[in-house]
C-alpha cells in the first residue's frame, strides 16, 4: 500500500484537480487557488538555485518584479496582447538575471547572497522612483485581464467568470512551466548542478566550468520567476514596487524552506501551506507573523527537510517496517 502511494504521480494529479476549483462556485476559492499556483511557480524557480545548485539568493523578487512590470507596461500602456506580453516577462527577467548573475556567480556563500539582495534593491528603487514608466510609488493599477472570450465557447467553461477563465489559463501555463523545469532538473545539466552543489571543487577538477553552469541556472531561475511575476501582476490587477522588495524575496524563501528544498514539488507545497495558513489565521488573529515564526521554528528543528521531506521520511520508515 505504502509503495503504491509513493509511486502515485501526485504533482500531475494535483494540477488536474486544480481545473475543478472554479466548479465550486466560490470567488474566494478561485482567488486563493490562483495565488497558490502562481506563487508555487515562483518558489519552484527559486529552488533551482537553492535546492539544486546550492546558491542562496536573497534577491529573487527582482526578477518577479521585472516580469510583472514588463507584462503590466506592455498590456496596459502599449496594448500588447497577452500572448506576447507573457513571454516578454520571461525575456526581460532573464536578461536582468544574465546581467546581475554575471557578477553574482563570481562570489560565494554569504557574499553571493548579499549581492543578489543589493541588485534586488536597485530594481526596487528604479520601480519606486521611475514615475513616467513604472508609476513610481503608486505603481500601475488596473492591469487588464487578457481577452479570453474564446473560453466561453469551450464546453463547461461558458458560465465561468473572467477570473475563473484567467485561473484556468494560469493553471495550464504554470503546468507547462513545471514540466519544463522538471525536464531541466532531470537532464544531465540538472544532475551537474547537483554535483556542483555537493562538491564544486571536484566539479572544477574534472573540467566543469562551475561559474558558467551557475550563471545558466541563475538565468533560468530568473526567467521562470519573471513569468510568475507576469501572471501575478494580472491576477493582482496591478503592479507595485513591493513586488521587487526584499520582503517578497523572504516570502518565497520561506515557502521553499517550509515545503522542502530537497524535492522538486516541495516549494510548491510550501506555497500552498503558507498561503492557506495566511488566509485562515488572519481571519482569527492579527498576530499572523508570530504564528508564522512559530511554524517555521517547529519545521526547521523537527523536520529539516521541510514538509515533503518529512512525509518522504515517514513513508520510508513505514516501508522498512513492513519489509
Amino acid at each position: 500500500m505504502i509503495a503504491r502511494l509513493a509511486r502515485v504521480p501526485w504533482g500531475p494529479l494535483v494540477m488536474i484537480a486544480a481545473f475543478f476549483v472554479p466548479a465550486l462556485g466560490s470567488r474566494f476559492y478561485t482567488f486563493v487557488a490562483t495565488d497558490v499556483v502562481v506563487m508555487g511557480l515562483f518558489a519552484v524557480s527559486l529552488n533551482l538555485l537553492i535546492g539544486y545548485t546550492g546558491l542562496v539568493s536573497f534577491g529573487h523578487a527582482a526578477y518577479f518584479g521585472v516580469g510583472a512590470y514588463a507584462t503590466g507596461i506592455l498590456m496596459k500602456k502599449l496594448a500588447v496582447p497577452f500572448v506576447l506580453a507573457f513571454p516578454a516577462a520571461g525575456v526581460f527577467a532573464g536578461l536582468c538575471a544574465l546581467v546581475f548573475g554575471f557578477f553574482c556567480v563570481r562570489l560565494t556563500k554569504i557574499y553571493f547572497a548579499m549581492l543578489t539582495l543589493a541588485f534586488a534593491q536597485i530594481v526596487w528603487a528604479i520601480c519606486f522612483k521611475w514615475n513616467d514608466v513604472t508609476g513610481g510609488e503608486q505603481g500601475m493599477p488596473e492591469i487588464p485581464y487578457p481577452n479570453l472570450d474564446w473560453m466561453q465557447r469551450v464546453p463547461f467553461f461558458g458560465d465561468y467568470r473572467s477570473s475563473d477563465h484567467f485561473y484556468l489559463l494560469t493553471v495550464v501555463l504554470v503546468a507547462l512551466c513545471f514540466w519544463i523545469l522538471r525536464r531541466i532538473v532531470e537532464s544531465p545539466f540538472g544532475r551537474m548542478l547537483t554535483t556542483i552543489r555537493e562538491n564544486p571543487e571536484r566539479a572544477e577538477f574534472i573540467g566543469v566550468s562551475v561559474r558558467r553552469y551557475e550563471l545558466v541556472a541563475f538565468v533560468i531561475a530568473g526567467i521562470f520567476a519573471g513569468l510568475s511575476g507576469g501572471l501575478f501582476g494580472i491576477f493582482n490587477r496591478g503592479v507595485f514596487p513591493d513586488f521587487a522588495y526584499w520582503t517578497k524575496s523572504s516570502e518565497v524563501l520561506i515557502m521553499t524552506l517550509l515545503g522542502g528544498m530537497g524535492s522538486f514539488w516541495g516549494p510548491a507545497v510550501g506555497a500552498l501551506v503558507l498561503l492557506v495558513l495566511n488566509q485562515q489565521i488572519t481571519s482569527y488573529t492579527e498576530y499572523w507573523p508570530f504564528v508564522l515564526g512559530t511554524v517555521l521554528i517547529v519545521i526547521l528543528f523537527a523536520f529539516p527537510g521541510g514538509i515533503v521531506g518529512a512525509l518522504s521520511a515517514a513513508m520510508t520508515r513505514l516501508r522498512m517496517r513492513r519489509a
